[in-house]
């Protein structure tokens, strides 16, 4: 249902997000700890930067950061910079007798909202501690101490 960018700028703002303080990372170890093609990301991190979630530096010692705290981005923030969310509002069909949505795309949209509104309550700190807490496989992806390296 989600994209394969939008998959792959959640890994990428998660990972970050793992950094600590305001260390950054370069893309090259951001696309290899995330597994997100070093040419897709550099797109992905382009968007990100435009749409104000990331900052970038140049040089020796540059790489991306997170603009803000990690708390302060939500993961509709991330989906709406590379991928939005759209939402149906009218007759997908262009009937012009539906004035309303019909039964299928008012359930449709229903569920498209649901994601939505999940996706606004949820940050990036948030997935960080979930992920902390489970011990699940994500971690070694959003700790860049394990085996990565800051630039």
């Amino acid at each position: 249902m989600l994209s394969q960018t939008t998959e792959y700028a959640l890994r990428a703002m998660t990972f970050l997000a793992g950094i600590d303080g305001d260390a950054s990372s370069n893309s090259e170890t951001i696309a290899e700890r995330t597994k997100v093609p070093k040419g897709y990301l550099s797109k992905i991190l382009r968007d990100l930067v435009v749409a104000g979630l990331v900052e970038s530096q140049r040089g020796p010692h540059g790489g991306f950061c997170l603009s803000r705290p990690s708390d302060k981005i939500s993961m509709l923030d991330v989906v709406n910079a590379v991928d939005p969310i759209v939402r149906i509002t009218k007759c997908p069909l262009g009937n012009p007798a539906h004035l309303q949505l019909c039964p299928l795309h008012r359930r449709l949209d229903d569920a498209i909202g649901v994601i939505e509104k999940e996706f606004k309550r949820t940050s990036l700190s948030e997935i960080l501690k979930t992920s902390a807490r489970s011990g699940g496989q994500c971690r070694t992806l959003v700790n860049p101490t394990i085996g990565g390296s800051k630039a």
